[in-house]
């Protein structure tokens, strides 16, 4: 009998009726897409191919790659997309697993540098006189107390640490200021135990960032680890290609150089007083980055949350070609400064190789782009950043695919709306795997609605906003709270707030109304859960990775369809590069994106068997344009409903079912 059938034999046996997940678990039933999806992956484990798994919410997809790995007995690599996912591999599933099916595996979990504590800057820390408040000062003091008894050295550790904390950046290390083996502490580093425990472990959770940092700058222990292993695996897929344009570019920006100005300023004052000028030093490269920051903003006298700018706004003007060049100068001074004293210590050899480099991506961005690779300027309120990056991550992953053979699993709820899962696997160089869509084993027809109103301002309509507020108070009071309204911009989310909090501050039954920004994520979604009078508003980072199963989310708003943003730089040249091959940009990769996007906004809704809800989309486009249909096919088939009274009613059904009348 070949390996395959064993394989594949043994995962049928563990998803059994009377197998070891069933004896584990009293509330265990076999689920047949569960089924058909870990037989593909023992396939492709076996097989040693490259296998692409569309999965529905509830078809159990956790289970369905790690019971075949481990079964399989081979080294295992887990990415995922989010670190709470990592954790819930690391410390849940896996542990559970192993136990369910007699099969001991160590396991380990290996974050970027910046999740864990670094002692030796810990121990400058104390004597940097670089901490803004009393609350930094007692957010120090609590690192340095738990630094005595944490094994790990991993933040999560930490309970209500923000991970905002001006703190943070000072205690732990990043690829820039790691002094390697040259380090006093490297005996101790936390960084470099947790690689070493990865290096020793039969499945290791890693994250999508991580992965391609390492692609990029081999600095994260994957580039040690990824050889080694006979599976690959890839949960939360639909983030792949995003977090690779991310990491697979050169970046420059000014929080990078006043981070640098900071090391710089701090080490020399403390190592080598009156050996240089550290002060002019620090002074000359905090006004290089100022210079910089105001340079990208331009006219721009306010900014909020994050703007993409297209590179030829800026770089073709004297000042910024100017601006560049005081930041290699002031990179450069650094560099002939900490030159003169690198021999002192290993902090002023890190610190000078960071000067030199950081001279040589200035200058690389002085100098046009090539022809593969596409530049823009990331603009927050508090700094800019310069990026070039690929269009996508396509050669990236054929090179690791063309290396040693191994099996490669990448899965998510939503990868694409045709059978061949073009949306990914075209971005990610997969054109030869093997592709499955197993769907969601809910009743949706049954327990879910979808309504499109015919009959309501167009997006591009100034009034557009203030109705989808007025809609989404009439689905709030008719279910008594219990709402997300997802909208696809900033500006939209301010609007809409601020009409829903009138309308429904003013009605009766004092529905609360929570909008991203007034509070921490994870915060808003407790006081949401907490509360079922509650309608929660939120942008991007809502459309995905929720999870509020249950009566406390009933309804889900959606304002607009989700288009990408047509005046997005890297969004412009993926256009421009269908359009010179000759294919319709709209139809491949506008539509497709907005697929995707509303099915992970929609698939807030419906998260378990008992589950039930309405997806309202505010956009009469999805019900009258010819491409309409595709996007609704994109859904779950939920029962669509027409009119606003029949939605309505539906949710008066459910408000129902929870007084029990």
């Amino acid at each position: 009998m070949d390996q395959k059938t064993e394989l594949e034999q043994w995962v049928a046996a563990a998803f059994d009726e009377g197998g070891p997940l069933a004896r584990s678990d009293a509330a265990y039933a076999p689920r047949e897409p569960q089924l058909r999806m870990s037989q593909a992956v023992a396939q492709a484990i076996a097989r040693r191919e490259s296998l692409v798994v569309e999965a529905g919410t509830g078809v159990g997809k956790t289970f369905a790659y790690l019971v075949p790995a481990l079964l399989s007995g081979g080294r295992v690599l887990i990415s995922t997309a989010t670190k709470s996912l990592q954790d819930q591999l690391f410390l849940r599933d896996l542990p559970r697993l192993c136990e369910a099916l007699a099969m001991p595996a160590k396991i380990a979990l290996l974050k970027g540098r910046g999740s864990y504590l670094c002692l030796h800057r810990m121990n400058h820390a104390r004597t940097s006189a670089e901490l803004p408040d009393r609350r930094a000062v007692l957010a120090l003091a609590r690192i340095e107390r738990w630094a005595q008894q944490t094994r790990s050295g991993d933040f999560a550790e930490l309970d209500g640490l923000d991970d905002r904390s001006p703190v943070l950046p000072l205690v732990s290390s990043t690829r820039d200021n790691c002094l390697g083996g040259e380090c006093p502490e490297w005996r101790n580093c936390h960084v470099v135990k947790a690689r070493r425990e990865a290096m020793e472990a039969e499945v290791v959770v890693v994250n999508h960032h991580l992965f391609f940092a390492d692609m990029n700058l081999r600095d994260t222990g994957v580039a040690e680890l990824l050889p080694s292993v006979d599976i690959a695996i890839f949960d939360e897929a639909h983030q792949l290609a995003e977090a690779g344009v991310q990491f697979l570019g050169t970046m420059l920006g000014t929080a990078q150089l006043l981070d640098f100005a900071r090391d710089a300023l701090g080490t020399g004052l403390s190592q080598a007083p009156g050996m240089q000028d550290w002060q002019a030093l620090h002074a000359g490269l905090e006004r290089a980055a100022r210079t910089l920051r105001l340079v990208c903003a331009g006219p721009l006298r306010e900014v909020r949350g994050l703007l993409k700018l297209r590179w030829q706004e800026r770089a073709t003007q004297d000042e910024f070609a100017a601006a560049l060049a005081d930041v290699a100068c002031a990179a450069d001074d650094a560099a002939q400064a900490l030159d003169a004293v690198q021999d002192g210590s290993p902090d002023f050899q890190r610190l000078h190789q960071r000067a030199v480099e950081l001279g040589e991506i200035a200058a690389g961005f002085s100098r046009e782009p090539q022809d593969a690779e596409v530049r823009w300027i990331d603009l927050s309120p508090h700094q800019a950043r310069l990026v070039e990056s690929p269009l996508d991550i396509r050669q990236a992953m054929q090179e690791h695919l063309k290396a040693a053979p191994k099996a490669w699993i990448f899965t998510s709820a939503t990868l694409g709306d045709d059978e061949r899962l073009s949306w990914f696997t075209e971005s990610a160089g997969l054109d030869g795997a093997t592709v499955l869509r197993v769907g969601s084993p809910f009743d949706y027809p049954e327990h879910a609605r979808l309504y499109i109103p015919r009959r309501f301002p167009k997006p591009s309509e100034p009034d557009h906003p203030l109705e989808v507020a007025a809609l989404a108070a009439r689905c709030a009071t008719a279910l008594g709270g219990r709402c997300f309204v997802l909208t696809t911009t900033l500006r939209a989310l301010k609007i809409i707030g601020e009409a829903l909090r009138e309308q429904l501050d003013a009605g009766e039954g004092g529905i609360r109304v929570l909008v991203q920004g007034s509070a921490p994520k994870r915060q808003m979604l407790q006081q949401f859960v907490a509360d079922p009078r509650a309608v929660l508003v939120g942008s991007a980072s809502f459309w995905e990775g929720i999870d509020v199963p249950g009566d406390a989310l009933q309804c889900v708003l959606i304002d607009k369809l989700p288009f990408p943003p047509p005046n997005d730089p890297l969004v412009e040249a993926r256009v421009q590069r269908l359009e010179k091959a000759g294919r319709n940009a709209f139809a491949d990769y506008f539509i497709a994106e907005a697929a995707i996007a509303l099915k992970q906004g929609g698939g807030r809704l419906i998260r378990t068997e008992q589950d039930r809800g309405l997806l309202v989309v505010c956009d009469p486009r999805m019900a009258g344009m010819n491409y309409g249909r595709r996007l609704r096919e994109a859904l779950p088939p939920m029962t669509r409903v027409e009119q606003e009274s029949e939605a309505l009613d539906w949710l008066q059904v459910l408000a129902a079912s929870h007084t029990g009348a």
